[in-house]
């Protein structure tokens, strides 16, 4: 009997907030917040303003978007969780908060799937080796080769990073590999371009500028097929090791008891920018690609990549912290 209460009493409280949020008014009557685990300058955070940018035309409210990094994008994750399911506060997760998490972090303060509404998948993308350039490597391969009787250091800004190199680590049966852990890609980049740090595994977006500068050097993109923006750079199968394929994504989210009708609106509207013309050539530009789902689909893809990520961490043999 308690169950059924509890799921009766859940469904009533749905409704009275739909009423209320009916009551106030068309969706949105107010401004709308968009809440990023990571720091500015990541892929996700140019694809997140891009994005923003976009609904507030198509919506008629301020869309902002707030950074809140830290703790492998938990902290940004567990706020949004607990905050009111008005629609008003939403976030864009990826495979680090809704993928690797579960399985990386000793104490989860929120639950990926039963904590949200899966509004809608954005994108998906690639992300690319890059190392300092004074490293005695110039390939993928060497790397591999060099990591087997060296010592290297990899600096992380995000799970995917993590679960990217330590399964990487497993694979070729590198010696050593010391981990350095940042809030985000951009501070940890700073750190590989300085050669304080060896390596690190970055978005495309954010990489980009500064491959073409010169002070970084890319190696091998982590997807299963070339990148159309590298099509010079090799993937890491390519590179002698099979099947490694670990590309991300990012997709928007709401609290969870968010009224469907507003999860709905969003839904369509998200689907609707990725694929406008020029904001899909911006995603292409950034290494992404539009992905839109229906929220049921996405709620279903979302569990099999905390089922996959989750497992990957395990193979790797990282321990969670």
């Amino acid at each position: 009997m308690i169950p059924i209460f509890t799921r009766l009493l859940a469904g009533l409280s749905a409704c009275l907030l739909s009423l209320q949020v009916m009551a106030q008014g068309a969706y949105p009557s107010q401004n709308i917040t968009i809440v990023l685990p990571f720091g500015p300058g990541s892929g996700t955070d140019i694809v997140t303003r891009l994005l923003a940018q976009k609904l507030s035309e198509a919506l008629g409210k301020p869309v902002v978007v707030d950074n809140k990094p830290g703790a492998n994008g938990s902290i940004a994750a567990e706020f949004v969780s607990k905050a009111k399911p008005d629609g008003y506060t939403l976030m864009i997760g990826t495979n680090s908060t809704h993928g690797a998490n579960p399985a990386l972090l000793k104490e989860m303060r929120y639950d990926p799937i039963k904590g949200f509404e899966h509004v809608n998948r954005v994108a998906v993308f690639t992300s690319i080796v890059v190392v300092n350039p004074g490293l005695p490597v110039k390939t993928m391969r060497e790397l591999i080769a060099y990591g087997k009787t060296n010592s290297l250091t990899l600096a992380t800004g995000n799970a995917s990073g993590v679960v990217q190199s330590e399964t990487l680590a497993r694979q070729v049966g590198w010696k050593d590999l010391l981990r350095v852990p940042f809030k985000s890609n951009p501070p940890a980049m700073t750190e590989v371009i300085a050669g304080r740090v060896n390596m690190m595994f970055s978005d495309i977006a954010a990489a980009q500028a500064q491959v073409k500068a010169g002070t970084l050097r890319p190696l091998a993109v982590t997807s299963r097929a070339r990148s159309s923006l590298l099509p010079d750079l090799p993937t890491i199968i390519e590179a002698g090791v099979p099947d490694y394929d670990l590309s991300g994504w990012n997709g928007l989210f709401a609290p969870a008891g968010t009224p469907r009708e507003i999860v709905e609106r969003l839904n369509a509207e998200v689907a609707r920018v990725v694929q406008l013309p020029e904001v899909r050539a911006r995603l292409l530009d950034l290494g992404a690609e539009p992905a839109p789902m229906k929220p049921a689909e996405y709620a279903a893809w979302v569990q099999a990549e905390v089922n996959k990520w989750s497992s990957l961490v395990r193979e790797a043999g990282i321990k969670p912290e």
